[in-house]
């Protein structure tokens, strides 16, 4: 188990490093220091996701009990993938950081200018997806490797397969950095993310509650009346934030298909800019990719 933990604290750190260093050194790329750091975490996230849900798809094929089977790979992934989140928060700041420094980024001036200050405004920026992170090391690992013991392999092979949507959200992060919005190939990854994140993040739970009712015969509508009381607090808690950042979504696919930009309002005066600066809303879009700014034409994203 320790040895499976230990490869996880290799491979996804060390993949970044190495998709990074790639990116820095291939004659024809040669980018720079802040262009493969982007990259190259939205690779290692989009790399984990396809791992993580073709785990869950394995193990939610192989359980024909969707209580009592079980699948070796279950545990296993978890050990695994655990470092993966704290690696994430990490890259998450590295990206944070240097999208404030991206060559000719019109906000550049607004950026912090220290470490510690850019880490407190990443810390206040990116709280909800840094507790997410913190909890899913914190709490889902115990409460999937031992106090399951070892039944419902099934719904967590389940969970797994919500990863499905990260390839497409960060894809979007990366056209969006690189200003790419205007393209088709955004458009329709924009399409994909909407449809992919509704169907395994937002669907999730409603889906395992359905699947567990025809499994007890319960009518759906009294499952959350027959489980116990913290498997609907873990559900609840798993899914708010689900919900927050698929409405900011929603609300970035409606600017994007609707044709709203930058372009078509009124540009603001430099009193407007200079408060919006004082304000810290002049600052990147967050580094998970959601941006709750009103003006932002850009598709939101995980």
């Amino acid at each position: 188990m320790l040895a499976i933990l230990a490869a996880g604290s290799i491979f996804f750190p060390g993949l970044f490093l190495l998709s990074k260093q790639c990116l820095k050194t291939i004659p024809g790329l040669r980018w720079s220091e802040g262009d493969a750091v982007i990259v190259s975490a939205r690779l290692v996230s989009s790399i984990q996701a396809v791992m993580a849900s073709s785990a869950g798809y394995i193990i939610a094929s192989s359980c024909e009990d969707i209580i009592e089977d079980q699948h070796w790979l279950t545990s296993s992934y978890i050990m695994f993938a655990v470092p993966y989140f704290v690696y994430d928060i990490y890259a998450m700041f590295m990206c944070y950081w240097y999208k404030l420094r991206v060559k000719g980024h019109e906000e550049a001036s607004a950026a912090p200018r220290h470490m510690s200050s850019a880490l407190t405004s990443y810390l206040r920026r990116e709280f909800l997806m840094v507790l997410h992170h913190v909890v899913m090391v914190t709490v889902c690992f115990p409460v999937s490797v031992f106090w399951r013991q070892g039944k419902g392999d099934y719904f967590q092979g389940i969970m797994f397969m919500a990863e499905l949507s990260t390839p497409s959200v960060c894809l979007g992060k990366i056209l969006i950095q690189y200003k790419q919005q205007h393209t088709l190939l955004h458009k329709v990854n924009g399409a994909l993310m909407l449809i992919t994140f509704f169907i395994c993040r937002v669907l999730l739970f409603p889906y395992l509650y359905y699947v567990y009712g025809r499994y007890a015969s319960i009518p759906f509508h009294m499952v959350p009346l027959t489980v116990p009381w913290h498997c609907n607090l873990g559900a609840a808690l798993l899914m708010a934030p689900q919900l927050y950042w698929f409405s900011l979504i929603c609300r970035g696919a409606l600017r994007l298909f609707t044709g709203t930009s930058r372009s078509q309002r009124p540009h603001p005066t430099a009193a407007a800019a200079k408060e919006l600066q004082r304000d810290g809303n002049a600052l990147p879009q967050p580094a998970n990719g959601y941006s709750t700014l009103p003006t932002e034409p850009e598709l939101a994203t995980h």
